[in-house]
């Protein structure tokens, strides 16, 4: 897989560079970051920009500084991933993980497909829909727990969508698009808050009897190829403490 130019601006690199850094914990928690002098000489770089990629991280609350000390690297849970998001990394990347990430519990089956289920995809309520499930971790838990719903038709294609375990030769709107030859064409993305109940509590391999008060964010995708299919409805369900960032550059 072709993997995308990175045309962000230098600061924006710098930035991206330290978060990998720190979310993958290469640098704990406590660990101090180059000065802005050393920031520029190593990168080859303004003192203005290797600043400016220092305020980016302490404005997304990865790092702060100290006085007469330099910038420190805090400990938090990293932001959650939507389905979109990780669909993106992996045009880019060729990895739908973000940094520090790895999935496991991996789980397919062939259900009836509940109502929200059947409504997204355009079908009739308990028609047989493929569900495949996984959880994303990363040092400090659980990042989410990914449902993916897509049409039973496409198992006739590609059997291994209804197989429990990870995905090879590319992630199931990558198959899909190769075995039909319709490549994906635009999605449909929503963002909401919800208490948790206590199957979402299972889930989230938290106690059904004593869930957590505060409401988690819960992420839904709608893939759809350009004959205007819905080939895939993704829910990604928010641990506990988990938010939800997406940022964009601006053009001046």
């Amino acid at each position: 897989m072709a993997v995308q130019a990175d045309n962000r601006a230098p600061y924006a690199k710098i930035a991206a560079h330290y978060t990998e850094q720190i979310e993958s914990g290469q640098l704990p928690p406590g660990s101090l970051l180059p000065s802005i002098k050393n920031l520029s000489e190593q990168w080859g770089v303004s003192t203005a920009t290797a600043e400016k990629a220092l305020r980016k991280l302490r404005n997304e609350g990865l790092v702060r500084g100290i006085h007469g000390i330099g910038t420190e690297v805090l400990d938090r849970p990293a932001p959650m991933s939507s389905g979109s998001q990780r669909q993106d990394r992996g045009r880019r990347t060729g990895s739908s993980w973000g940094s520090g990430e790895r999935s496991d519990s991996h789980e397919a089956a062939v259900v009836p497909a509940p109502l929200d289920v059947a409504q997204a995809l355009g079908i009739q309520p308990r028609s047989d829909v493929i569900r495949r499930r996984r959880v994303y971790r990363d040092r400090h838990g659980i990042v989410a727990h990914s449902t993916s719903w897509i049409p039973a038709r496409y198992e006739k294609l590609i059997p291994q969508l209804a197989v429990s375990e990870r995905l090879t030769g590319g992630t199931s709107l990558q198959l899909i698009a190769e075995a039909t030859g319709v490549p994906i064409s635009h999605r449909v993305d929503t963002a909401s808050a919800r208490l948790l109940t206590a199957e979402d509590a299972k889930l989230l391999e938290l106690d059904p009897n004593n869930p957590p008060t505060e409401p988690v964010v819960v992420m839904t995708a709608k893939f759809i190829d350009s004959a205007d299919n819905v080939v895939e409805y993704g829910v990604d369900l928010g641990g506990p403490g988990r938010t939800w960032r997406t940022e964009s550059e601006l053009s001046q």
